[in-house]
């Protein structure tokens, strides 16, 4: 199985990122090859990645380096994606 790098860029006082956070919680158990890492948007780490992936809502979430979903995010969407890079062998 294929660790998978999760980055979230999050702000301060943001529902959405709050609501993203509360679900991987949840879910993280399921997920031993993924290392989750949050970024405040807000920090020159997280204003460099605004830059890099032109995130314009937060949360930014970015996996295995390449932005997945900004401002929302579909659970099931989510799941799906981290599955397939999971199993990705390249």
């Amino acid at each position: 199985m294929h660790n998978v790098s999760l980055l979230v860029l999050t702000s301060p006082g943001c529902t959405h990122c709050h609501q993203f956070l509360k679900f991987w919680e949840t879910k993280k158990g399921e997920w031993k090859n993924v290392s989750m890492r949050e970024v405040q948007i807000l920090s020159e780490e997280g204003q460099g990645l605004v830059r890099e992936h032109s995130i314009f809502a937060s949360p930014g979430i970015i996996i295995d380096g390449e932005l997945f979903a900004s401002g929302g995010y579909d659970e099931t969407e989510f799941l799906n994606e981290l599955e397939v890079r999971s199993n990705d062998r390249s």
